[in-house]
């Protein structure tokens, strides 16, 4: 699993465009190979596995910044990167540490991304009362919440809009579509001139 040294340096969230930072990559491997979370719980140091509780062991790793879910089956759940090559480092880490004790998996497993988390700032205040009217798909409750949810068809995410035209951008697969999904978001607000 080739990964550039530049991605090894813990950064502030990726930067993609129009201010949108990535803050959480989640990616899914598949080492396609047993594991037996008990050994692994005693020869990987700050470990948890608790089988009563979660079906899981729950691995953090420092550099980069990340936390594995390390399942029975071979399948691994890596969360809190803050880009896809930041998640392959900390999953080739982990390999590294499953080869140390003994376990043969592969060097390059099938990787995918399931979410990616997405901030944005549109930079100018928005009618949140104006967007519920005027778009449909949306849930906005003040009273409960200060934001309005808006899911978009394509690509298929869901936002977080505040007044402040702060935005929270949830469940894209590549950062290609969280700046599609934005840009698709912005031509909305200004048809409706909710910005």
């Amino acid at each position: 699993m080739a990964v550039s040294k530049k991605s090894e340096k813990a950064a502030k969230p990726a930067k993609v465009s129009h201010n949108i930072r990535i803050q959480n990559v989640v990616i899914s491997v598949d080492t396609g190979t047993r594991m037996l979370l008990d050994v692994l719980a005693r020869h990987l140091e700050n470990a948890e596995y608790e089988p009563e509780s979660f079906p899981g062991l729950v691995y953090r790793i420092k550099e980069p910044k990340a936390s594995t879910l390390i399942f029975t089956t071979g399948k691994i759940i890596c969360s809190g990167a803050k880009s896809f090559d930041e998640a392959k480092l900390a999953i080739s880490k982990l390999i590294k540490k499953f080869r140390e004790i003994g376990l043969k998996v592969p060097s390059d497993p099938k990787t995918e991304i399931v979410n990616i988390v997405a901030s944005a700032e549109l930079g100018v205040r928005l009618d949140l009362n104006k967007i519920v009217f005027e778009l449909g798909e949306c849930e906005y409750e003040p009273e409960q919440f200060p934001g309005l949810v808006y899911r978009l068809d394509s690509p298929k995410v869901v936002f977080l809009i505040f007044n402040s035209g702060k935005l929270v951008c949830t469940g894209a697969r590549s950062e290609k579509a969280v700046e599609l999904a934005v840009d698709n978001l912005r031509k909305k607000l200004k048809d409706i001139k909710a910005m």
